[in-house]
Order: C-alpha cells, then sequence, then structure tokens
C-alpha cells in the first residue's frame, strides 16, 4: 500500500504542473547500426542532499520531473549503474509512459574486494535489461574500466569475461564505454567482443578551448573509426561544463556560451555524419563537488534552463546565475540529509 500511494503521489505531482501524454510507438533504434538516432543524453537525477555512494536517492517524484523535462527533447537516456536510482527510472518511464529509451550501464571496479559487487551489478543488469525490454535498448558493461588513468580499472580478459557474461543474458546489443585513449589503439581486444564501440571524448580535459572543440572531437572519433573500421561507433559521452577549476583546463575554459556553441556544433555534427551522441550531462550534480565536476549539466540542480537550452525551455527560465562566476568564489558544495 505504501508504495502504491508513493507512485500515486509522483504521478500526480509532476502532472499538475505539465501536461502528461502517451507515447505512442517509437522508431525502432538500434546502436549497431551506424546512424544518428535522436537526440541523447547522460542521466543521473541527484540533487543537493543525495549521494549514489550513501544511498542517498532521488525520489520518484524528482525523477518523474526530471524525464518529463528531459523527454521534450531527448529519445534516449544513459544510466550509470543497476542501483536504487536507475531501477526507479526505469519503472517511472514504464509508469509515467515516459517516450525516452535507455542504454542500462552496469558499473564495474577492478579494485580488490569488489568482485561481489561487481556480480551484483551484472546480476541486476541481466535482470532489468529483461524486465524492461521495451526500454533497454542496449547495456553497458563497466565505464572507463580499460584506459590508463581509470581508478577502478579491469584486465581486458576479465572485461571480456564480463561481456560474455551479459550478452549470454540479454537480448540487446552489448557495449563498453571507454575513453578514446583506449579505443583508438588498434591492439584493442574489446572491440570484437563487442555488439558496438562507445567512446568518450572530452577536449576540455586536453586544456583545449572552445575554437579547437569540434575539430578535436572529430579527429578523436576518426582516430577510433581508423582503429577499427567497419565498427560501429556511439559517442558515449562528449560535453562541455559551463564552470571549470584546476590546472587541467585552458584559462576560464567553463562558460555557459562555449557550453551552448559546443552543444550546437557537436549535435549538428553527429546528424550530419550519422553518428549517436550521449551529452554529458544533464543536471549539475552537487555531491560531485563545487568545481568542474559539478557543472557539466545544461540544467543546474535546481532544474533551470542554462543557456543553451534556454531556447527550448522558457518555461525553466532562471532568476538568477545557473554556473558560479570567475569573479567570486564558487558556493561551498552541498551536504548534509535529504
Amino acid at each position: 500500500m505504501k508504495t502504491t500511494l508513493l507512485w500515486a503521489c509522483a504521478l500526480v505531482i509532476v502532472a499538475l504542473g505539465a501536461v502528461c501524454w502517451s507515447a505512442g510507438p517509437a522508431a525502432t533504434i538500434d546502436l549497431t547500426v551506424q546512424k544518428w538516432q535522436g537526440n541523447a543524453i547522460s542521466y543521473s537525477g541527484y540533487r543537493a542532499g543525495q549521494h549514489p555512494q550513501q544511498n542517498r536517492f532521488p525520489t520518484l517524484a524528482q525523477v518523474l520531473e526530471d524525464l518529463r523535462i528531459l523527454e521534450r527533447n531527448w529519445k534516449l537516456i544513459r544510466l550509470y549503474g543497476t542501483d536504487q536510482h536507475s531501477q526507479d527510472v526505469l519503472e517511472v518511464i514504464r509508469r509515467g509512459r515516459i517516450g525516452l529509451k535507455v542504454m542500462l550501464g552496469i558499473w564495474l571496479d577492478g579494485k580488490p574486494g569488489h568482485e561481489g559487487e561487481n556480480a551484483t551489478q551484472i546480476a541486476t543488469g541481466i535482470r532489468l535489461a529483461n524486465t524492461y525490454k521495451e526500454i533497454v535498448i542496449a547495456v553497458s558493461v563497466g565505464n572507463e574500466i580499460l584506459v590508463s588513468w581509470s581508478d577502478h580499472k579491469l584486465t581486458e580478459e576479465r572485461t571480456i569475461e564480463y561481456v560474455q557474461q551479459v550478452r549470454k543474458g540479454v537480448s540487446c546489443p552489448v557495449t563498453v564505454a571507454d575513453d578514446v585513449l583506449y579505443w583508438r589503439q588498434p591492439e584493442a581486444k574489446l572491440a570484437s567482443a563487442v555488439d558496438f564501440i562507445t567512446m568518450h571524448t572530452y577536449p576540455m580535459w586536453g586544456r583545449e578551448d572552445i575554437d579547437t572543440a569540434i575539430p578535436s572531437t572529430i579527429r578523436h572519433y576518426q582516430s577510433v573509426r581508423k582503429a577499427h573500421p567497419g565498427k560501429t561507433i556511439v559517442l558515449g559521452e562528449a560535453g562541455w561544463a559551463s564552470y571549470t577549476e584546476g590546472e587541467h583546463h585552458a584559462p576560464r575554459a567553463g562558460d555557459e556560451k562555449k557550453q551552448k556553441r559546443y552543444y550546437e556544433e557537436l549535435t549538428a555534427w553527429a546528424r550530419a555524419n550519422n553518428v549517436t551522441v550521449f551529452w554529458f550531462e544533464a543536471f549539475d550534480e552537487p555531491w560531485k563537488g563545487s568545481g568542474t565536476e559539478g557543472h557539466w549539466g545544461l540544467f543546474s540542480e535546481g532544474r533551470k534552463a542554462k543557456l543553451a537550452m534556454q531556447p527550448l525551455y522558457p518555461d525553466l527560465m532562471p532568476v538568477g546565475p545557473t554556473s558560479p562566476g570567475y569573479d567570486q568564489p564558487p558556493a561551498p558544495a552541498a551536504t548534509g540529509g535529504l
């Protein structure tokens, strides 16, 4: 009874603020085909006081609010693990009849002692992919687990074993999401084990500024295509932060005008060149800190549209700034309870 009441409240709360529509049959989405499949974006819904590693998850009403925002412009979302948040997202999509499909993630960690957690992630991922077959269009087995700088790195051999395990358990395509530094290697063994390649590229982390961002992105994509000709490539993450800190960026690289430019140019290139791109990311996440990592969203933590989204979301126009300025210190990261 309690669960039913929670769902009823979640559906009613958001329905009061938006016109609900029933999603009809969607066009077939097949990420193994080299084409632009429609706008795609990475989604984690963690707001102030919420934290995945502390099991403080968004509420059902918050998830529904987020997905109603996203379905207005996107067809695909990417999730990163098989925790409670991802399970809630899939159920909200089903119950709320949300017009979104999902690339489901399985989070893996190669550090000693995480074998049991990996097994649970894989088992839950297989279960969710089969339970929500009408929603889950692909499964990503691990995220940035092979690139040299990963802090949760696995071996290629172990990763391939995990991929084979998942492929036996699901009917949808299976991939692994990793950085261009791994995928551009012709000797990358994983290329023959997955149904399509999911690569990440971030010119900003290479200390590039906006004028070279798109040429760099294209160069990275082409390097993977050259290394693995004939293999379908999806950009699993590409984005531009609206605020930056630290020495890993060009000075003041993070900026909402630059984010808007990169978003528009990347989207136009993806359509013209038949590449599906999951923009990173939908909403700012305070749990990642007050610096660069906390400001990749196209929307603020308060669900207000940043500059790139304001023409599409006039109802979510902010009253004040949606990103920190460089002439004053940023506000401290939010902590504490829900």
